[in-house]
């Protein structure tokens, strides 16, 4: 499991992530801290954060701490434009919104929001619905180039080519849960898509009906030379 010097992941569980750069930089990747069983207790509580990346509305991406966690840390959020107005309402001001497609610097970092098929939405403590805007995926590039696909939750797509083909990341967070997004089956075609050798499964093992398995994953995409499936343990870190 090799990255630059200077590069580390932690995996905090389900989807969530934290990412420090070389430049020093502590992004957290749709962190879902407190209601999330997989999120190992020391790193439920994250003092530092430069960047917080958003991919879509539900729960366990846009989670209730969310906006405690922007406020305590300062972190600039980075999400849908819908979500960002969610954020206004709680007092957050530190925000960027943006949209698929778009590409925006942010404390020395590249921010690239690409497509993502899944729902998106928000669930106020009324139980009321709101609009979350469309579901995303992120690509993070470092301060050295080094770029970073989180697919967010999604179905496979045959565009994961054109993402593969217009950003070449180095390294992709795919879900293979199953039912809520895509299994191994399809996460195996998304990595031909996309080209990539080195893949770190998300979204699986969270609850029991997310039904993937890395194991299963690695069986169905057997035939791609040269990959890494990389089964993180919630609180793991790679790199430094």
């Amino acid at each position: 499991m090799q990255l630059p010097k200077g590069l580390s992941m932690t995996y905090l569980g389900h989807a969530s992530f934290k990412v420090v750069t070389p430049g020093g930089k502590t992004v957290l990747i749709d962190p879902w801290l407190e209601g999330n069983p997989s999120c190992p207790p020391e790193q439920k509580r994250q003092d530092k954060a430069d960047v917080i990346l958003i991919t879509h509305g539900h729960f366990d991406h846009f989670s209730p701490d969310l906006p405690g966690l922007a406020r305590s840390t300062g972190a600039t959020v980075v999400a849908m434009p819908e979500l960002c107005w969610a954020l206004e309402k709680h007092g957050i001001t530190a925000l960027e919104g943006m949209n698929k497609g778009g590409t925006i610097a942010v404390q020395g970092l590249k921010i690239t929001m690409t497509n993502a098929f899944h729902s998106s939405g928000t669930r106020g403590e009324d139980g009321s619905i709101g609009y979350g805007g469309e579901a995303a995926g992120v690509i993070l590039e470092t301060e050295d180039g080094y770029r970073i696909y989180h697919a967010g939750d999604t179905c496979v797509f045959g565009d994961m080519k054109l993402i593969g083909d217009l950003y070449n990341p180095q390294v992709a967070m795919l879900p293979i849960g199953d039912r809520f997004t895509m299994g191994p089956f399809e996460a195996a075609h998304a990595i031909r898509l996309l080209g990539v050798k080195r893949v770190i499964p998300i979204h699986y093992a969270t609850f029991p009906l997310l039904t993937g398995t890395p194991e299963a994953l690695r069986e169905a995409a057997k035939d791609v030379m040269g990959l890494e499936v990389w089964a993180m343990k919630p609180g793991e870190t790679i790199g430094g």
